[in-house]
């Protein structure tokens, strides 16, 4: 999984990305100090993976990883090249979902672009920057597939759809809002356009209102109000003071949230509202040698899950034997699992469980 931070110069962007990747990005305060995007890797948290390995007194500990990319602040014009935009939405292209930081916070010392703070408009100017670059492609689609229609070997169904998205993004709507048939939506992720990418709007508060609830601060609240609209995920986090927990030993850091009512990390409240964004879960392997997270698409069965591993698993998938995470360990051993009838021996049809422990039979 690949996300992408964005958001206006100056809103909190590369202090969220140091916070949790830890990759010491360049963060001050002037715009377009992030020009070519910073990449961190980070390993996804999962209690799971630590039990099995000492049931297995496994060798090695493979977590799930993400990619974050922190993408250069976006102004107004860019998808005409203003502030080197058309650089920074080509990196956008390259990411699954997008990380919208707004800053939601009042500091004379800080720099907003704007000359002030205001969430709706922050969060529109990003937005439309994205739909008129959008816009720009599908003219050039829509003539491709008119010279096509014409040659005789065009299809008279995607000069419509595409019309159709034409229309809602000259209502400034982006193309996520839109609602597409299997075959539509296979077409429409061939376009690669940018407001197809599903976003999580990141409120940073200032720390003064960490202990609030988010629907009683104002700035925040605007941004609540504006993802009801495209029914959008809102994280509301602190990057200054998610980059200063990272900065503490593992001690100090608890002590730190437990002063703060923090019970867990931005970082790992970002990751649960990925998985969710992008229907993802996890299936789990386990053995001495190694104990290991994968991630999968909700809904995926058990063949294209062993593909994960390797793609003679998918080739030749016999079946899979798999026990549910919480009875493995609540019985102790796959022995005891087995005795008590809660290893699954499952076929080409089961659909995989976020939490499944399995072995899989393939013959190639």
């Amino acid at each position: 999984m690949r996300l992408g931070v964005v958001g206006l110069p100056n809103v909190g962007k590369s202090t969220l990305f140091n916070a949790i990747t830890n990759a010491g990005a360049e963060s001050a305060n002037y715009p377009f100090c992030t020009i070519e995007p910073n990449v961190g890797i980070v390993d996804v948290p999962d209690e799971r993976l630590e039990t099995l390995s000492k049931l297995y007194s496994a060798k090695k500990t493979t977590p799930a990883q993400i990619e974050f990319v922190d993408i250069a602040g976006l102004v107004k014009g860019a998808s005409k090249g203003e502030g080197l935009g058309n650089k920074f939405l080509s990196h956008i292209r390259e990411v699954d979902a997008i990380v919208h930081v707004v800053r939601c916070f009042d500091d004379q010392k800080v720099i907003h672009v704007e000359g002030s703070v205001s969430p709706s408009r922050d969060i529109q100017t990003i937005n439309l920057e994205l739909i008129l670059a959008d816009l720009e492609s599908l003219t050039k689609y829509i003539e491709k597939e008119n010279k096509q229609l014409k040659a005789g070997v065009g299809a008279k169904e995607n000069i419509v759809l595409l019309n159709k998205i034409k229309a809602t993004l000259e209502n400034e709507k982006p193309v996520r809002s839109l609602k597409f048939t299997e075959k539509e939506k296979e077409y429409v992720e061939s376009l690669f356009l940018l407001t197809t990418k599903p976003v999580i709007y990141v409120a940073n508060i200032s720390e003064d209102d960490i202990l609030k609830e988010p629907i009683e601060i104002a700035y925040v609240k605007e941004v609540i109000d504006f993802a009801s609209t495209e029914n959008g995920e809102v994280l509301t986090l602190s990057c200054k003071i998610e980059e200063e927990l990272t900065a503490l030993d593992v001690q100090d850091r608890q002590i730190f949230k437990e002063e703060l009512g923090i019970n867990k990390s931005g970082l790992e409240k970002l990751i649960m509202i990925s998985y969710k964004t992008l229907g993802l879960m996890s299936y789990l392997t386990a053995g001495e040698k190694e104990v290991r997270a994968w991630t999968i698409n909700v809904g995926t069965k058990a063949p294209q899950a062993a593909g994960k591993i390797h793609s003679d698993f998918e080739k030749g998938f016999i079946r899979a034997e798999i026990v549910k995470y919480d009875d493995l360990i609540s019985l102790g051993s796959l022995n005891s699992a087995k005795e008590k009838g809660k290893v699954q021996s499952v076929g080409k049809e089961y659909v995989m469980q976020d939490g499944d422990v399995c072995l899989f039979k393939f013959n190639v």
